[in-house]
């Protein structure tokens, strides 16, 4: 097994390649990807970019080009959801495009032909993220996630976000890989830390809560590594 572990920026994906054993970097359409090992595991790191072009690319690559055959995401994202608060973790159950709209040909936001709204994530990968949830003595909560090509700092384009696609939280690239991940066949994880609200403050806690979010992100995400079998 070949783990592709990415993220946005590389503050989602400095502290796990802090921590890679045998590392070796490759460059590779204007990107690196870091190789390397992590108690035993086989594992290819990348930061993408931010949204969801970028995104897709660096999906693709990782598995088409690394043979990656199973991708964990490690990120930020900005709260929908009330339940949730700056530093609380929220795995996606599923994905969609928020910013996705033919509507004018009578289908429904997030929709295209030959798609689907909703991507769902790998059941396993959630189990096993649970588990060490539970070892860790975390709160993890599970939901929607909505991704656009937008950051969202608008109270009312939050709130119809959350009415249209029930969704939790909103981020910049999970939707994407989750359709390339779905349509390659490979099993996918999109685990996010609660960076901000997504509101009129969201500058102000992004720049305050990004770092220390991440970090608690990528924690949990290598200990997902040490667990998959």
């Amino acid at each position: 097994m070949k783990i592709a572990i990415m993220g946005a920026m590389p503050e989602e994906v400095e502290p796990i390649v802090a921590k890679l054993d045998n590392l070796n970097v490759v460059e590779y359409a204007e990107n690196k990807y870091y190789e390397g090992s992590y108690h035993g595991h086989e594992v290819v790191v990348a930061y993408s970019k931010i949204g969801k072009v970028f995104a897709t690319l660096t999906a693709t690559i990782l598995i088409e080009k690394f043979g990656c055959d199973t991708l964990l995401f490690s990120g930020v994202a900005g709260a929908i959801s009330p339940d949730l608060k700056v530093g609380d973790l929220i795995i996606a159950k599923s994905l969609c495009q928020h910013d996705l709209d033919i509507t004018a040909f009578g289908h429904p936001y997030g929709y295209v032909p030959e798609g689907e709204v909703y991507v769902a994530s790998d059941e396993k990968l959630r189990e096993v993220a649970k588990q060490v949830a539970s070892q860790k003595g975390l709160t993890l909560k599970e939901g929607i996630i909505a991704t656009g090509d937008q950051f969202v700092a608008n109270e009312e384009r939050k709130h119809w976000i959350g009415e249209t696609f029930k969704a939790d939280a909103l981020e910049m690239e999970g939707a994407a890989v989750a359709v390339v991940c779905s349509a390659l066949n490979v099993p996918f994880f999109v685990l996010r830390a609660i960076s901000d609200a997504a509101d009129m403050d969201a500058g102000f806690d992004f720049d305050k809560f990004l770092e220390s979010s991440a970090k608690i992100s990528a924690d949990f995400i290598l200990s997902m590594v040490e667990e998959i079998q």
